[in-house]
This record gives structure tokens, sequence and C-alpha cells, in this order.
């Protein structure tokens, strides 16, 4: 895609989405899917890095609760499975190194469930969040990471 698509799809959408939401109700909690690696400095010479960077910059200057969600590495669990064929593939591919990496480097992988569970917690009244930036072992710790398997 090139820039301009993508930063109207990624930047202009979502906030045109979260301006009016944070207007109507500040004390909401907002959380945004971005990616490991995004560029929150906006001088990084990846194009989809530094769009997300600035979409959560301008998210974390509205008047709610804003957490952007930097996964790295997202185990599917229970069988489900992506939409998304080039992933399926991809996971097919990669399963055999999963376990590897999540005892070798288990703050790079989180699985579909932590995730999900930890995007209910940023949203839950008194859960003690460690910033706005959430990285992987954040999302795991949140989330109650376990390692089950499919």
């Amino acid at each position: 895609m090139k820039e301009e698509e993508y930063r109207r799809v990624t930047h202009d959408l979502t906030l045109a989405v979260a301006r009016p939401l944070a207007a109507a109700n500040p004390g909401m909690t907002f959380v945004y899917v971005s990616g490991e690696g995004t560029d929150s400095t906006g001088r990084g010479r990846s194009m989809w890095a530094r769009v997300k960077g600035r979409t959560e910059n301008d998210l974390l200057e509205l008047p709610f609760r804003a957490y952007m969600f930097r996964p790295g590495i997202v185990q599917p669990v229970r069988g489900v499975p992506s939409r998304t064929r080039l992933y399926r593939v991809l996971y097919a591919v990669t399963a055999p190194l999963v376990p590897l990496l999540r005892r070798f480097a288990p703050d790079l992988v989180i699985t579909s469930e932590a995730f999900g569970r930890a995007m209910i917690a940023v949203a839950t009244p008194g859960t003690e969040v460690p910033g706005h930036i959430l990285r992987p072992a954040d999302i795991n710790r949140l989330g109650g990471a376990r390692t089950r398997r499919n």
C-alpha cells in the first residue's frame, strides 16, 4: 500500500472514530492494536511504523484512557484459525518453533487468549496498567499468559 492510502486507513480512519468517542465520553478506555516496531518518533525509515507511531501519539493526546497494544508474535490458541490465508500458512510452518521461542524469548510471544484478556484488563477499573504502550511482556502479564497448546 502506498503511504497516503495506508495513512488514510490506519491513521485518519482511526482518529475519525476516536475523536467523537473521546468528546462524547472522556472517561472511556480506547484500545488500539498497533505493532511491535512502531516508531513513535516519526523519524524511522519504515513507513508503516511511522504512520502507526503518529496514530498512537495522536490517540494519546485525546481526553480518554488510550492503550497502545504492540504485540509481537501472536500464537493462536484453542483451535481458532486466522481468517488470513497467509497467516494460516505461516502459523502452520512456524508452529514447531513457537515452543522454542516461548522458552528462550518468552516476552516475544503472546497467545491470542492472553491478548484478549489483556484488552479486557485495561478496560477494567482498578487494573494496574504499566503504561499506555503495552509490549508483549506487558500483554502477557496483564493477560495472565498461559502456555497451553491448541
